[in-house]
């Protein structure tokens, strides 16, 4: 169980550092994010994906941009993740 969280948090964490570069390098391609990242090509196209789909990015024909949404998603990150780390520290209460 404890697994497949790890492995979301590590897909998370992904996701957001891909979207730092794309804000960091926009308009940028999969081939230069995956060259900037060190991740491979496919799992820099899916994280892509996953940032369209939730409206953070959007592409365009030069390469990835940020959504004006993904300010607010970086912003707020922190706030949520010490959120769901005081709902885990309460299960060991």
């Amino acid at each position: 169980m404890l697994e497949n969280v790890r492995r979301e948090i590590e897909l998370l964490c992904r996701h957001v550092r891909i979207l730092r570069l794309v804000k960091e390098h926009e308009p940028v391609g999969i081939i230069k994010l995956s060259e900037l990242s060190g991740i491979p090509q496919h799992r820099v196209r899916y994280s892509l994906r996953v940032l369209e789909r939730e409206g953070i990015i959007k592409p365009s024909p030069q390469g990835a941009v940020t959504e004006s949404r993904a300010e607010d998603f970086l912003k707020t990150l922190p706030g949520e993740i010490f959120r769901l780390k005081r709902e885990l520290d309460s299960c060991l209460e």
